[in-house]
This record gives structure tokens, C-alpha cells and sequence, in this order.
């Protein structure tokens, strides 16, 4: 009945694909076959949830599991989701289209803030209590990961438990735990007492927080004995030995990130103060360049893909990187399968690897400078200089590349308006250079992309104490680079620093926070990330109703021996 009410759906909302299930190398698994139904979420649309590396990792070791299956769902755009409400269709699994609601567990991965108002639409879509406290065993066991997990706190009454740091390790022993207590019939309870005792697994119901007299944080206890006063993350030791699919789902749709992806490393040697993922995936840990090649060839062979992307936070760091790109385009050149690099560290190796990955035909460039002045890259750790840039450029358009991307970021900490206007010089300077690699007759088809990110502070980095700046100041500092960018074919772009301010009181708030997403989400936030449905004024008549003041927790700057509200979360 229900796969009939879905079919019924699918011709009704935009990209009916999102809802089909059923694409080459989806795994099905007869649900009486498996003691344990995990469902995993991505609390956003299939085409980004799709291009998540991590996603496809834990898919694939559940599945391998013989006494356990997991299916995916993604959140519904807007369309489906009120067509379900109005034709009481519960969320649903791709595989098998089954009520998400049924599942003994239901996994969620955090990877931005933006998606919290997400999580509790799917929930309640689901027909799943939004408050860990208000849950049977009629319901899953909700377990969230992710970077975000890092500061679990504004959302600590939703989840029943977190998994820090690594995935591969927790997610098989959270459904050992889960599967044990189901056969024991202990109370749910008891279940999520033993799950507290996992390394790295976070339970907040068994956690209590302590306030000074002024109303800042004292610290957070256990309510019991046995529960860990400080939660440690999980960690790979060596990821050449980790699981990794050799086979990965092929959708009937494009994706966000359509195309192979392989992680040649974990971790980053950087170091950059405002970067969370630089300090929560460490030590940096490498794959050989033998067991790369072995999986590019089962992945090519098992999904026909002809683009393989070279992932990581700093593919450049990997020390293989030449030699890795060398063999890969020996191997596939006459498949014309083509190699991208996402991220590239800007030093002399570029050079020689750019020349193996344009043989195909040239991918994406983009470079990361963070900052426009070599005083503000000090700052924030940035360890590249403008002559990295400079030779970089030099390298890529007389490679034969007409266009590349610049990120940077505005308001970090100690910035001034000459740091603005720096970055301006330092493009223009940049086009310069590109415009003299370049053959006469071509340089009119030179461009180049500036992307500008508003500092958010990060749980768990250097820069977490310090304040991001008001919204308005951020619209000013971006108007005077507008200004400032003389050249017309540089193009300038800027993300909203509403969305930003949103997210940093997420990044940075604590259980307060919880009831403020809540609201928010009732007064109809959802999809904050996607520019056309960021919804400010839930967020404002959120902010009032729970009374909490948000340009608090987001702009004000602590001294470090301030507590803060992921205390009790450590990184190693």
C-alpha cells in the first residue's frame, strides 16, 4: 500500500528520481533475513547526500554484515515533503520504501549546522518523537556523527546518542550494543546506558550541566558511575587497512559530486586556526598508492564513471601525489577517464601533477589563500605565501587552464580593511600573471572566480573563543572589496552572513541552543542552507520566543579559560 501511495507521488513534485531507490549497486536485503534495519539519513536532497564520501563508506560495512541491512533517506525537497504531510506518507527508505519510523536504528551524519532544522523534520516526518526522552522501543535508536557531533550540544534532546571521530569503528559496535539489548529485552534506557560505555560514543540523557551565578557554563557531569567523564573520538590508526567500498551506488539522476571519489588520505598537516575539520581529523594518515590504483580500477569497473576525484582536506599534502597521478592516467588515459583534484596545496609538486591531469581534459581549479595579506595568513596559520599562489598560476594556465577559483574568507580574527583590500590586489595581481602564460590571442578567455566566506568559530580550534562579526559589518567589509576588484573579468561572490550568524550560534551553542532549533523549525525553518528557503524570521521569532539572545553566543569573544559547552568532547 505504501509503495503504491509513493508511486502515486513521484509525478506529482520536481526530480522524481530522488524517491526511485532501486539504481545499480544499491544493495537489497530481505528485512526478515537480518536481526538489526539500520536507516542511514542525510538531512538533505539525494544529490547532495549522494556525493558524500562517508555516507558510502558506512553503507557498505553495514551491508556486509550478515545479520543487518542499512537503507538510505534523504530529506524530501519542499514539494514531496508537503504532498507526504498532506497524503500521510511517513518518510520512507529508498531500498525497499519501507516506514523510516520501523527501523531498529536510524544513523544521521552532521556535516553542517545548516541542516539541524532538517533533522527534525525527517524525524517528525518519520512519525518519530522530536525529544530522545519521549521514545520507546517502538522507535529507533537515533545516533548521530559527524563533524558536527564535535559540539553535539544544540541538539543534544533530539539524539539519543552521538558517535565521535571516526565512523567505521562505532557504527558496527553501536548495532552489536543495540542488536544484544533487543535480544536481552532490556529497557531502552539500560540500551543507551551501555551504548554511553563505547569508546567515543556520546549519550547527553547521562550528562548533566552545571551553571555559575552570572549563568555561564561551570562544566558537564556524569549523572552515573561508569559514564565517561570525557568523551574521546575514535580513531583509524591506518586507513590503507579501513574498509572502503569497491563498489559504489550509480544514481539515475546527476549528483552534486557525479563521479568517483577516492580518499587518499585522512587528516591535515596545515594546521589553519579556524579550520575544525584540520584539528578533528588528526594525525594525518595516508593510503599507498598500490591500494588506490587497486580500488580506482574495481571502481571504474563497477560503475562506468569516467571521472575519479583525488579527495581529502589537502590532496596536495599527499606525499604520493605526482607519482599516484602518473599511474592513474597510465592506467586510464585510453578510457578517457579523467583525474580532479579539489584541493590543491600550491608548491612545486603542482606543477608535474597538473601536467598528468589535464591529458583527459581539465577539471576544476581552486585554490584556497583564507586571507589577502601574508600578516593575516600568519595569523590565522595559513602556510602559503603569494609566490605559492604566483607559481601556482604560472603552473595551471600555461598547463593550459583558463579559469580557476579563489576562496577566502572575511572577519577572521585581527582583520582590517587593508586585509580586504589585499585581497583584491593579490587576484588582480594573480590575473596578471595568468594573462602573461597564456598565448596573446587566448587571454581574453581568462577568468577568475573570488569566493569570500564569513568567518564562523569553530568548535573544537584555536579560534573557537573568538566572536564572529555582526552581519552588517560583514555586508560593508564585502562591499569594499566589490570596490576594490578593479578587473571585470574577476567575479566576485559572497555567501549570506545571515546563514553565517545562524551557523555560528549553532557552532558555538550549547544546550540553549536546543530549544531555539526546535522553535525555529516550528515556526518553519527548514533547508537553512539553501539560499531560496533560509527563512531569517523563523530564527528572529525563534530568538524571542525561547529568549535566548543569539548575536551573544555567536559574537561575543572569551578568554580561553572559559568554559565551553563541548567541554566534555575531546579530540585526542
Amino acid at each position: 500500500m505504501l509503495k503504491e501511495q509513493i508511486d502515486s507521488l513521484l509525478d506529482r513534485v520536481q526530480k522524481p528520481a530522488r524517491y526511485m531507490g532501486g539504481e545499480m549497486n544499491c544493495v537489497l536485503k530481505d528485512p526478515k533475513s537480518v536481526d538489526i534495519r539500520y536507516a542511514f539519513a542525510f538531512p538533505d536532497v539525494y544529490e547532495v547526500g549522494m556525493s558524500h564520501l562517508g555516507s558510502r563508506i558506512l553503507y557498505d560495512i553495514i551491508n556486509k554484515r550478515e545479520d543487518a541491512l542499512c537503507e538510505r533517506v534523504f530529506m524530501p525537497w519542499v514539494d514531496m515533503a508537503d504532498l507526504m504531510r498532506q497524503e500521510g506518507v511517513p518518510l520512507f527508505s529508498l531500498e525497499t520504501r519501507s516506514p523510516i519510523g520501523g527501523f531498529d536504528m536510524l544513523g544521521v551524519t552532521l556535516q553542517y549546522e545548516m541542516s539541524y532544522t532538517n533533522i527534525l523534520e525527517m524525524l517528525d516526518l518519520a512519525g518519530i518523537p522530536l525529544r530522545s526522552e519521549d521514545r520507546t522501543w517502538d522507535h529507533p535508536i537515533v545516533i548521530a556523527g559527524g563533524p558536527c557531533a564535535f559540539n553535539p550540544e544544540p541538539l543534544y534532546a533530539f539524539i539519543d546518542a552521538f558517535s565521535i571521530g571516526d565512523g567505521e569503528i562505532s557504527t558496527l559496535e553501536t548495532i552489536d550494543v543495540v542488536k544484544q539489548c533487543k535480544q536481552e529485552g532490556v529497557s531502552r534506557e539500560e540500551c543507551l546506558r551501555r551504548l554511553s560505555r563505547l569508546h567515543g560514543v556520546y549519550v547527553p540523557s547521562l550528562y548533566r550541566a552545571s551553571y555559575n551565578e552570572d549563568g555561564t557554563l561551570a562544566s558537564f557531569e556524569p549523572t552515573e558511575e561508569g559514564v565517561p567523564r570525557t568523551v574521546v573520538k575514535n580513531m583509524i590508526a591506518n586507513i590503507d587497512t579501513a574498509a572502503y567500498p569497491e563498489s559504489i551506488i550509480v544514481p539515475f539522476m546527476e549528483i552534486v559530486h557525479d563521479r568517483i571519489n577516492i580518499e587518499v588520505l585522512r587528516g591535515c598537516t596545515r594546521g589553519c586556526r579556524f579550520c575544525q575539520a584540520g584539528m578533528i581529523y588528526r594525525p594525518v594518515r595516508e593510503r599507498s598508492v598500490e591500494h588506490l590504483l587497486e580500488l580506482a580500477q574495481k571502481l571504474v569497473d563497477s560503475t562506468g564513471y569516467e571521472e575519479i576525484t583525488l579527495s581529502s582536506l589537502s590532496t596536495g599534502d599527499y606525499t604520493c601525489l605526482p607519482e599516484l597521478a602518473h599511474k592513474l592516467m597510465d592506467k586510464f588515459q585510453e578510457e578517457r577517464i579523467a583525474l580532479s583534484l579539489p584541493s590543491l596545496r600550491l608548491d612545486s609538486k603542482l606543477k608535474e601533477t597538473l601536467e598528468e591531469t589535464q591529458k583527459v581534459r581539465k577539471t576544476s581549479l581552486t585554490y584556497a589563500m583564507e586571507a589577502g595579506t601574508q600578516r593575516l595568513r600568519d595569523v590565522i596559520n595559513k602556510q602559503v605565501t603569494e609566490d605559492d599562489l604566483f607559481g601556482a598560476v604560472d603552473a595551471a594556465f600555461g598547463a593550459g587552464w583558463r579559469r580557476c577559483k579563489l576562496y577566502f574568507m572575511i572577519g577572521l580574527p585581527t582583520e582590517t580593511d587593508d586585509d580586504i583590500k589585499g585581497i583584491a590586489s593579490l587576484v588582480q595581481r594573480a590575473y596578471d600573471r595568468a594573462k602573461k602564460a597564456v598565448p596573446v590571442e587566448q587571454r581574453g578567455n581568462i577568468r577568475m572566480s573570488v569566493s569570500c566566506a564569513l568567518f564562523v568559530p569553530k568548535a573544537q580550534t584555536p579560534f573557537q573563543w573568538d566572536g564572529q562579526i555582526a552581519p552588517e559589518e560583514a555586508l560593508r567589509r564585502v562591499s569594499l572589496l566589490r570596490r576594490s576588484v578593479k578587473y571585470r573579468a574577476i567575479d566576485v561572490h559572497w555567501h549570506d552572513p545571515s546563514t553565517s550568524f545562524v551557523e555560528a550560534v549553532m557552532s558555538r551553542g550549547g544546550r540553549a541552543a536546543a530549544a531555539w532549533v526546535e522553535s525555529a523549525w516550528r515556526h518553519g525553518a527548514r533547508f537553512d542552507a539553501w539560499t531560496e528557503h533560509f527563512n531569517e524570521q523563523a530564527w528572529r521569532d525563534a530568538a524571542e520566543e525561547v529568549g535566548l539572545d543569539p548575536a551573544a553566543v555567536a559574537q561575543t569573544s572569551y578568554d580561553t579559560g572559559y568554559v565551553m559547552p563541548w567541554e566534555h568532547i575531546s579530540t585526542g
